[in-house]
């Protein structure tokens, strides 16, 4: 089990005391999590992902994804094969899974396709208007002072 001190990261930052509990949460499920089916995760776009899972024998209508609270839940249920088969060799996995995956702050699944046996998931972060850096213009003191004494002696008038 790993420990990891954030006390410096307190001294400098605000509002990053989350982040601790969400990293000890990801790598206590991450060692949890089967690695069935392989996955990539690729950087796009300055603010797009894709993730591409090996989800070879599924069809679609097996396949199922959720995102609730900044968590994307990638789900594949076989049906019970009631058929009597004999392999010689079995290599293709054909078990049900659940893969999770832990969103930032602002990403939003956009598209889902399933191509060649692979499931391809875009995502792109979309950050809020209100949250984007903007300018703030810095004006002179004394012209805001002046504009101010005029309104006051055109309302005495």
């Amino acid at each position: 089990m790993r420990n990891f001190d954030f006390s410096p990261l307190y001294r400098s930052a605000i509002g990053f005391d989350r982040m601790a509990s969400l990293l000890d949460t990801m790598t206590a499920t991450e060692q949890k999590q089967p690695a069935y089916p392989p996955y990539d995760i690729e950087l796009t776009g300055d603010d797009s992902y894709r993730i591409s899972m090996a989800v070879a024998g599924f069809e679609q209508s097996e396949l199922d994804i959720q995102v609730e609270q900044n968590r994307l839940t990638v789900t594949g249920t076989k049906p019970d094969g009631n058929e009597q088969r004999n392999f010689l060799h079995r290599g293709i996995a054909a078990r049900n899974f659940e893969r999770r995956f832990q969103l930032a702050d602002h990403v939003k699944v956009t598209d889902a396709k399933l191509e060649n046996g692979l499931l391809h998931i875009q995502l792109v972060r979309e950050i809020p208007e209100a949250m984007k850096p903007r300018k703030v213009e810095i004006t002179d003191g004394k012209l805001l002072q002046h504009a101010t004494e005029k309104s006051a002696n055109s309302e005495a008038a």
